[in-house]
């Protein structure tokens, strides 16, 4: 059954200069110079893809904007948006791990307004559900800095936006990303009104964060499920934990929409995780998010783009999510998707579901 896919994507975001690194370190010897490892080639192959397949001509295009200052300030500290202006004026900065160059605020401002536009677009029923491919990500950012690659919380400003401006009462969230989605469960520590999920491997990054004992403080506490899975867990894992943990927590929960931290860095060939997961994989994570999505709030799903730092295959990936997402498969086929199925590990192993199970014992504190 064919949707209404909105998507967003602006060149400028591309042109966001994270500059010559040793993959993520600061270069020099014994670190010849490279590139950096968050750098425009896998969004705009992606973006290139999903033009070549004909995909894009079945999406409905969502014009990204700028964000207000005081968008950002639903989270953001005025002195922190200071900082970052300033420095992107004269030459650029680093907020340790997240370089940045001239005129890097103003692309981060569009990065977090086109998620917005999308949320707007799915709200209003322009569409029924979103993909923003935007750049620089968002969910390592923190109210205060920057960290991670990410300056704005582009999801977490997106669920505020949807409350604020739309009036919607409970916002969920499914980060994906092989990275614990720390800025995410800072934003809505102390709150009771989101529910936030992350699937990452155990200790990769942030280090020592994102352990199962994080759930949040006050009200909030009981309304964040950390689900660190083991190195080397691939797509038997990943499903386990999606119907044994995510399904049933959002059940419970009843948001009025959903958001997807959509990172690719748990593919298998990824440079900055060490997770199996195929194109295949992110597809039918997708589906089982959609049907999430019909069943509790009326199919309001909006997926903003995270890591992902294999230029070669996360076009595939990102692919086959948007296939789903709208209903439309092309004649694309991923090359090397067969190749991941048939690498050892993706059956659920039993340290896999010993994090799983601790993770499914949270969702009796959700209220």
């Amino acid at each position: 059954m064919s949707k209404r896919t909105g998507y967003v994507f602006h060149e400028l975001c591309m042109w966001h200069d994270t500059g010559n690194h040793g993959l993520y370190l600061p270069y020099g010897y014994p670190v010849q110079p490279y590139m950096h490892a968050e750098n425009p080639e896998t969004k705009r192959r992606m973006h290139n893809l999903i033009v070549a397949s004909g995909l894009v001509d079945k999406l409905v295009d969502i014009k990204a904007r700028e964000a207000q200052d005081e968008e950002l300030l639903r989270l953001h500290t005025q002195e922190y948006l200071d900082s970052f202006k300033e420095q992107s004026k004269t030459g650029g900065g680093d907020y340790g791990g997240a370089p940045f160059g001239n005129g890097s605020y103003d692309i981060a401002k569009l990065s977090t307004g086109g998620v917005l536009e999308a949320v707007d677009a799915v709200m209003e029923g322009r569409v029924d559900n979103a993909y923003a491919l935007v750049r620089p990500p968002g969910h390592h950012a923190l109210a205060d800095k920057g960290m991670g690659f990410c300056f704005f919380a582009n999801a977490v400003l997106a669920g505020l936006h949807a409350m604020e401006k739309h009036g919607l009462e409970r916002v969920a969230y499914i980060d994906w990303d092989v990275h614990h989605g720390n800025g995410t469960q800072s934003a809505f520590w102390h709150r009771c009104d989101a529910l936030t999920i992350s699937l990452h491997q155990d200790n990769c990054f942030p280090i020592d964060s994102g352990h199962i004992s994080e759930v949040g403080e006050g009200e909030g506490e009981g309304y964040n499920i950390n689900i660190p899975l083991p190195p080397g867990s691939g797509s038997g894992a990943y499903y386990q934990a999606f119907d044994e943990v995510v399904t049933p927590a959002l059940q419970k929960f009843k948001p009025d929409i959903i958001f997807v931290a959509c990172g690719y860095d748990a593919g298998a060939h990824d440079p900055l995780g060490r997770m199996l997961l195929h194109s295949e994989a992110y597809r039918t994570l997708t589906q089982k998010t959609m049907a999430l999505a019909d069943e509790l709030c009326n199919g309001r799903l909006v997926m903003c783009h995270e890591g992902g730092y294999n230029a070669v295959t996360v076009p595939f990936y990102g692919l086959a999510v948007i296939e789903q997402l709208s209903g439309y498969r092309t004649d694309v086929v991923d090359p090397f998707c067969k190749d991941v199925m048939a690498m050892a590990g993706h059956d659920l192993k039993p340290q896999e579901d010993v994090v799983i199970q601790a993770a499914k014992a949270l969702i009796k504190n959700i209220k």
